[in-house]
């Protein structure tokens, strides 16, 4: 079967893109608006709509193999590709991507994902933009099952000698800055893990010593106590502090590691992940960073992990933070990978080697793109997958969780 025409529309995203160092450096909320000028690159202000753009292809049938383009909410952070508009991005794919693929053979998934993943922009002499290769590749994982009549999960599988899922990878919700109502949800639903919390501020969320994420962690454990779904519900604790621990206490490495200590012990008896306990604003500090705040837990016996998400973008950042042992999981953010090809492998990585898994993404992402990360996810079996996109906590663990019920129901029967 052959592809016949590569159709782009734009679209809009679940969230926003922010610009994370404005937010870092004390940007007031006024509503859903944030006061003050952007200071990342490409920003027209601290947060504004989100973007996508929908990459159809239109096989010889007449079915249509659909991905999304999406970045991260922090684009431009970390070391991440600058913002991601429509505007620039759909006369970038129709000029350079739709030749490649226009009246082609639908062949495997690695064959296809690789025509885009591995290509240098002839304009910039660089690898196209992550969302870019993340949506088109997507694409052509549809494409592959489209033309095959399989799942895609099941196309993966096949591809990468795996075996598909026989129960739901747990999930993660994200609470955003409505932090106690949305755990509410979350304990009624029965989430995996939970509530990512949002503590990207020191003054406001995380406390000067670290105070009010403490305490938020006691609010936690006791309301989970008290309105469990059903006996025996032990969600994991996961929280994304944003470098902010770092702050408080100046990269003292060891009173990171002590204060992690403490909040495990105010986390008991459910267990303790923090996100992003520094910012070290480069990819070779941040990964000796890590490895040895982990060093150091482990000496004084803190039960807790933590988890590399800043400057850990790319397969080759995976790789090199699980040989380095520079944290006890890896978020996989998605978009940052670019194609989904190189989502699979470093799940299958960091599985190989001793680090967690965290299938992970961005509340910037669309339906479509987190439909395909469920198929990754049943295919692969991570640790955990992100509820994506929003912030509203139901819709993304909807789409996530019911996509896992789809492939498991399909598979089985």
């Amino acid at each position: 079967m052959k592809i016949v025409d590569v159709v782009c529309a734009p679209g809009k995203t679940g969230f926003f893109f922010d610009d994370q160092k404005a937010i870092k450096s004390g940007a007031t909320s006024d509503g859903a608006f944030y006061e003050g000028e952007p200071v990342t690159p490409g920003f027209s202000a601290i947060r504004q709509s989100g973007e996508s753009i929908a990459v159809l292809f239109v096989l010889e049938n007449g079915a249509v193999a659909h991905g999304d383009c999406a970045a991260v909410q922090y684009s431009g952070a970390g070391g991440r590709d600058p913002l991601f508009l429509a505007k620039d991005f759909i006369p970038v794919i129709q000029k350079d991507i739709a030749p490649l693929y226009r009246g082609r053979d639908i062949s495997s998934f690695k064959e296809l994902a690789a025509l885009t993943d591995e290509r240098v922009n002839p304009d910039t002499g660089k690898r196209h933009h992550t969302a870019i290769r993340y949506g088109v590749t997507q694409a052509c994982l549809a494409a592959v099952a489209l033309s095959r009549g399989l799942l895609m999960a099941a196309v993966i599988a096949e591809e990468y000698g795996t075996n598909l899922a026989k129960r739901p990878v747990p999930v993660f919700a994200q609470t955003g800055d409505d932090r106690y109502t949305n755990a509410d949800k979350m304990i009624m639903k029965g989430v995996d893990v939970l509530p990512h919390g949002l503590f990207n501020n020191v003054t406001d969320k995380v406390g000067l010593r670290g105070e009010k994420l403490d305490e938020y962690i006691g609010w936690l454990v006791r309301r989970i106590a008290k309105l469990a779904p059903a006996p025996g519900y032990a969600p994991v604790l996961h929280l994304d502090v944003y470098g902010t621990l770092g702050e408080v206490f100046a990269n003292r490495f060891a009173d990171i590691a002590d204060y992690i200590g403490k909040l495990a012990r105010t986390a008991a008896p459910l267990k303790l992940r923090i996100e992003g306990p520094v910012d070290m604003g480069d990819r070779a500090a941040q990964i000796e960073a890590l490895a040895a705040i982990r060093t150091l837990m482990e000496q004084k016996g803190v039960a807790a992990e933590i988890v590399a998400d800043e400057w850990c973008n790319t397969l080759e950042d995976v790789r090199d933070f699980t040989t380095a042992r520079a944290g006890h999981m890896a978020q996989i953010k998605t978009p940052d990978l670019g194609g989904v090809n190189n989502s699979i492998e470093a799940v299958l990585f960091c599985k190989a080697n001793g680090m967690g898994a965290y299938l992970g993404g961005t509340c910037n992402e669309t339906n479509r793109s987190a439909e395909v990360c469920a198929h990754i996810a049943m295919a692969t079996a991570p640790d955990q997958i992100l509820a994506k996109p929003g912030m509203g906590m139901d819709e993304g663990f909807m789409i996530i969780f019911n996509e896992m019920q789809r492939i498991l129901a399909l598979s089985a029967a």
